[in-house]
Formats: structure tokens, sequence, C-alpha cells
């Protein structure tokens, strides 16, 4: 295939400067090391704390939204604490203790940016797995900091542009570029409920272009509030818009009008609000029990389809979109074990969940690059040059080989940044979320024509 996007110029950002000559704060520490190096030159013996960066704890941040009225995560800082005991009970980062500060972000613009602030006050050597949809407001303090982004959730585009942020996913992007091909195969027609929000705009189009490429019409896009506790006109659209009900039958027929119907889909990706969508559709669709549904993970999960009544519930034969591989995948055994062992009665940790599932894969790179650094000084400034210089990160199958060097990443124009575009594809069985075929589907190809 011509990569058309590679052939376009490449505009690359200058390095960002040293921490130390950034922050005027640290002058004074620059100083103090030029000065310490001479005196170990002229014999006299090392200052006390000199190797903190050496054998001292590697300290990172994770941050997420909790008890908020929208998007919630508790499961991600509550995973980075886990993941923090059992590696400090099991010899550290080569050699070193890990120590994890956590965030609440509160699913807000400023917080979020109190959460980036209070990650430079820290002095963190990067912010890892973390989940927040205002990547705006905070990478930025990152940057002049020149803190390393790691394993963020991929809400926002921000995430993808970032020069210090190093993504294991697709994003959005990919998700929903993967959701309308997959429910290309089934439906003639789909209806999408998504958030009225920025991010919610890029999302029609995505899946459109996947409708397109297997000849079906663009899908209906119906904005709802983010916080929303009541769908009803929205479901009633979305059903409307999808399928025939079964009241036609006066003038298709019943056989008639039953095959229009079940050509219908209606897919959501609302975040936490897709749950209460389709409790809404539930409570309207009697006319229409052939409209099949769709969703992305990380707006619907297991937790959620327990909770829906499993087999017997709304979702049975839901076409679902991820990142990774089905929770039940033998791949997820020692994130399983972690929990198990550090994180039992922590009922905030799903191992179903997309957003713990991403946090494991995040600090799976930390764990790597800090040890791929050997005894040499661990800080923001040797992991981002790790990170750049090519470390090829092994994920035990659940992502493809991760490395960021540019020659790395994936030809999609708006997200430079991006160097995995594999989703797998499930459906809900007899109440569980399975897998659909054993290998991922690669979205590069859609991604780099599409955006």
């Amino acid at each position: 295939m011509t990569n058309r996007l590679r052939a376009l110029p490449t505009v690359r950002r200058s390095p960002l400067p040293s921490r130390a000559l950034r922050s005027p704060g640290r002058r004074t520490s620059l100083g103090l090391a030029l000065a310490v190096t001479a005196t170990l030159a002229t014999g006299c013996g090392a200052l006390p704390g000199l190797s903190s960066e050496t054998q001292g704890p590697v300290t990172v941040m994770t941050w997420a939204p909790e008890n908020t009225k929208g998007t919630n995560a508790p499961g991600v800082p509550a995973m980075a604490k886990a993941y923090a005991r059992w590696v400090n009970e099991n010899g550290g980062l080569g050699g070193r203790d890990l120590e994890v500060i956590t965030c609440n972000e509160q699913n807000d613009v400023s917080g979020a940016a109190d959460c980036a602030r209070k990650a430079v006050d820290a002095e963190v050597v990067a912010v890892v797995g973390s989940y927040s949809q205002y990547g705006q407001s905070f990478l930025s303090t990152l940057e002049a900091d020149g803190i390393p982004f790691i394993g963020g959730f991929g809400l926002t585009e921000d995430e993808f542009t970032s020069p210090l942020s190093y993504p294991v996913n697709g994003g959005q992007v990919a998700l929903m570029a993967g959701n309308g091909e997959q429910l290309a195969e089934h439906c003639a027609k789909v209806s999408l409920v998504r958030p009225d929000t920025i991010a919610g705009d890029d999302l029609p189009e995505l899946l459109d272009f996947s409708l397109k490429r297997a000849g079906r019409p663009k899908a209906t896009d119906i904005r709802a509030g983010e916080d929303a506790n009541d769908f009803t006109k929205q479901a009633e659209r979305a059903l409307a818009e999808a399928g025939a009900p079964a009241t036609l039958a006066t003038t298709l027929g019943v056989e008639g009008a039953r095959e229009q119907a079940r050509k219908g889909c209606v897919t959501a990706a609302l975040g936490d609000q897709t749950t209460t969508f389709f409790d809404s559709l539930r409570r309207v669709r009697e006319d229409f029990q052939d409209v099949r549904i769709g969703s992305v993970l990380g707006s619907l999960d297991q937790t959620a389809i327990n909770r829906g009544g499993g087999k017997s519930g709304v979702y049975e034969g839901a076409y679902v979109t991820g990142w990774y591989p089905a929770a039940g995948d033998q791949r997820w055994a020692p994130m399983r074990k972690v929990i198990t062992e550090q994180a039992f009665n922590d009922n905030r940790i799903d191992p179903a969940d997309a957003s713990v599932q991403n946090t494991w894969i995040a600090y799976t790179v930390l764990k790597q690059v800090v040890e791929s650094l050997g005894e040499g000084a661990v800080n923001a400034d040797s992991v981002t040059r790790a990170l750049n210089d090519g470390i090829r990160v092994k994920t035990g199958g659940l992502t493809p080989t991760l490395s960021w060097r540019f020659e790395d990443t994936i030809a999609v124009r708006d997200y430079p940044r991006m160097v995995n575009a594999h989703v797998w594809f499930q459906q809900v069985r007899s109440g569980q979320l399975t897998a659909v075929g054993r290998e991922p589907v690669d979205m590069t190809d859609t991604l780099e024509q599409t955006i």
C-alpha cells in the first residue's frame, strides 16, 4: 500500500531542554551537582544522597477521575498501587522500589491540570497509565518539565500528538473505526449514540469510513449529554433509524418486517453513561427485538453485562470492539495473579475493565524501561531517552511489540504518536464477552486513509 502521509514533509519538534536548565528552581541543584563532581575528582568523597537517582525509589504518578457525577475510573489508581506492592515484594524495578502517587483528576479541566502540577512538584519520573479526557490541560505542564506520559487511556487527540506522550493503544479512533468494520459485517443500517462533546465529534467520521468501505450507508449520528441520566429520546430515535418495528407487519408482512428490523444496529460510546443509555433502550425496545446492539470496551465491559442481566439481558449478542484480548484470555493471567495477591478484596479493580487492563500494560512499559537503565540514573530525562532511543517493549501478546521511534509510528496525520492500531472483535455470548477470532484486527490502513 502506498503510504501517502509519510511522503509529506515532516516537522520534527526539537528536543525539550534538560529539566535542570528548564526549571529555575533546579539551577541550584545543577550547580551543586557540578560542585560534587569537582569534589569527587579531587578525591574528597561523596556527599550524602548523591546516589538517590541510581539507588533511590522510582516515583511516578497515576491519575483518574473518582467519585464524580460523570465518568469514573477508580480501578486505574487502585491497579497502579497494587502493581507497586507486587513489584516491591519481588525485587523492585531493577532493584529500586516503585513509589506510586495517585491523584483524583475529578473529570474536570482544572482537576487534570492540578494533578499535572502535583506531578511536577513531586518530581516524578513519569505519569503512567492515567485516565483523563482533558489532555490539553495537563500535557503542556508535563512537557514544560520534561515528564513523559506513558500509556494514557487514549481518550484525546493530544495524547497522540505530544512529543512526550507514549501511547500503548490506538485510542478512541481505533475503537470506532474497528467497531464500524465489525458492525458492517452484520448490519445494513447503524445508529451511533455518542457524547455531545468535542471528543465525541470525531467518532461518526471514523465509524462511517469503515461502514462505507463495506458498502453500508453512513450511521445516524445521535448526540447525547455526557452527564444525562435518561436517554429515552435518543433510544427511540436510534431504534427508529436503525430498523423498522414489527408493527409494520400490516404493510410488509410479518417476515418482511422482521427481516428489515434484523438488519439494523444501534451502537453507543458514552463512557460510563453507556449502561444508562442501554437501560433506556431496553425499556423502549419491545417493538424492535431484532435490532442488534454494539459498543466499544471502555463504554461496555463484563461488569456492566453482568449487571444488565447476563445472558438474559439487553447485551446478549452485542458486538463489542476492544484494544486488547478478551478478559478471559490466558495472556491476562499475570495481571490476574497480581490482583489476587495484592488487591483481592479491592472491588475497585475489575480485571475485565479496559482502564485497569491499560494501566497494567502501561506499568509493564515502565518496568522494562527502568530495568533497561541498569545502574544508571533514573529520572524523567533518562526514561524519556530510553523511550526515544527505541526500546522495544514486550507485553506478553496483549499488544504488538511497542516502540516509539519515528520509524515505528503509524502514518496517521493527526495522530503522529500512534504505534498500535490493533483492535479485538468480541461478542456477548451466553452473557460473556467472547473473542471473535484468535487474532487482532489491524486498523492501520483504515486510519491512514481516514484521518
